[in-house]
């Protein structure tokens, strides 16, 4: 129990705030991080967790999925079987599992502090796929302006990553940023326009 009380129940305010916050059609917050502290429990009995907040956080969230997506269609009982396989997968392995979902989260995060037409264009072209003619139809603005947007933001994501000492794999792959450097007519301080 020291092991919960010192690693898992401190997170509780900034759970319920971030739930509340990212899934503002729950119906039950106080529920759903009973079930989360259940499954983070049984979890900790059949394996050593290294992040206990990230692991919860991420029980968390896909309970919050489900509960969401079966609201909108039935109205049933949103927590079902307590079962530990179904917040472990045996094939994965648990701190990757954990490590990749910190750093989605960091990403997400990352992304949504970019300046409002930064973050429009970027996750337009660079995570959607849609074309910089269609980014700029939707958005009102030339395509030289979605590349221009584009590379302001990669710097923007690749400088927040730099600063807080994390590899900017997932933001470069995402972007090719080494391609848009040196055709870069932006601002070295990534000013957007």
């Amino acid at each position: 129990m020291k092991w919960f009380e010192d690693e898992v129940q401190p997170n509780e305010p900034l759970l319920r705030s971030w739930l509340r916050s990212r899934f503002p059609s729950l119906h039950d917050v106080d529920d759903l991080v009973q079930e989360s502290y259940l499954r983070i429990l049984r979890a900790h009995a059949d394996c050593k967790i290294r992040s206990a907040k990230a692991f919860l956080f991420s029980i968390a969230r896909n309970l919050a999925i489900n509960q969401v997506s079966r609201g909108r269609n039935e109205n049933r009982s949103v927590l079902g079987e307590s079962d530990v396989s179904t917040v472990l997968d045996e094939a994965t392995n648990v701190p990757e599992s954990v490590a990749l979902a910190q750093e989605m989260e960091m990403l997400t995060l990352a992304v949504e502090s970019l300046p409002k037409r930064c973050k429009e264009a970027f996750v337009l072209h660079r995570l959607h796929g849609l074309s910089r003619a269609e980014v700029a139809d939707r958005l009102g603005i030339s395509e030289s302006t979605v590349d221009g947007q584009c590379i302001i933001a990669l710097r923007k994501l690749a400088h927040h990553f730099r600063r807080i000492d994390r590899p900017t794999t997932s933001v470069v792959s995402i972007g090719n940023a080494d391609r848009f450097n040196s055709e870069s007519n932006v601002g070295k301080d990534g000013a957007c326009a």
